[in-house]
Parts: C-alpha cells; structure tokens; sequence
C-alpha cells in the first residue's frame, strides 16, 4: 500500500511539472491566452497546436472557426430555420472550446444569464452551447493573431471574459 502511495505521489508531481511547463510554453507563445476565463494549460495548448505554426494563414476568425469545427451548418428544412454544429475540423479544438464553455457555464454569470435568455427565446442547450464555442473561437483568435496584422471587425463578442 505504502508503495502505491508513493507512485501516486510521484505521478502527481510529475503532472504538475508537465503542467507548468506547458503553461509556461504557452505563455510565450500567446501572452494573455491562459487569461481568458475558462481557459487553462491544455485547452490552451490545444488550440495552439489547432492553429500551427503559421497563424497567418487564417484568413478570417471565420476560417479559425472552422478549423475547429465550430462554424455554423445550415439545417433548416420546411418553415424550420436551425443551424447546427460542423462535424468537421480540429476535433481536440472542438473539445477544448467545449471544455472552456462549460467551465464558463458553471462560474461565469454572464454566460449563465445568456444561456437563461436564450433559453426564454426557445433554443435548446445544445444550440446554446454551439453559439458559446463559437464566441469563444472568435475571442480566441484575436488573441492567436499577430499583433502587427490589424484585426477584422467582427463586431462586439457578447460573451467575452
């Protein structure tokens, strides 16, 4: 027993060595990224690998969007106007965006009070949810982008940190 606490431990310090490491990796890469509200060290890490080396080839916070697998598919049929989420792209930047959207979710008033309101308007959680990824994706790109290239105009963010 006593050797297993012992490899426990271990393992545990180990983890939060490589944790560190990737935060401090990520930090001169992005400054500012492990800021944003939700985002930790491997969500980070996540997106960043998602967007490679050369961030410059992302045209648009659309085409970061969809890299991720978060760009809106039109699914209307009849009178019914829905979208639904891609299927596509990056499926470990996908789940990093949901990772921060549910971390947001539970501690963030304002992204709670946007889910109560569209919730009042008749969406259901999942397509909620697929609108926060996709803010999140935007808030995420302004920050990916260099600094010395302008940013597009988007618009406000709503439900940013």
């Amino acid at each position: 027993m006593r050797l297993l606490a012992r490899r426990i431990r271990h393992l545990t310090e180990e983890i939060d060595d490589l944790n560190k490491r990737i935060a401090e990796a990520v930090e001169v890469s992005t400054p500012g990224l492990l800021e944003v509200r939700g985002v930790g060290p491997d969500s980070a890490a996540a997106l960043l690998i998602s967007a490679g080396d050369n961030p410059e080839r992302l045209a648009s916070e659309a085409s970061f969007a969809a890299l991720c697998g978060t760009s809106p598919v039109e699914a209307s049929s009849g009178k019914t106007q829905r979208r639904r989420l891609n299927r596509g792209g990056d499926r470990q930047a996908n789940a990093a965006l949901y990772r921060i959207v549910l971390s947001r979710l539970r501690w963030d008033d304002r992204t709670r009070d946007y889910l109560q309101r569209r919730l009042t308007e008749g969406k259901t959680r999942r397509e909620i949810i697929r609108c926060l990824k996709r803010y999140v994706a935007r808030e995420i790109y302004r920050l990916l982008i260099p600094a010395n290239r302008p940013a597009e105009q988007t618009g406000p963010v709503g439900i940013a940190a």
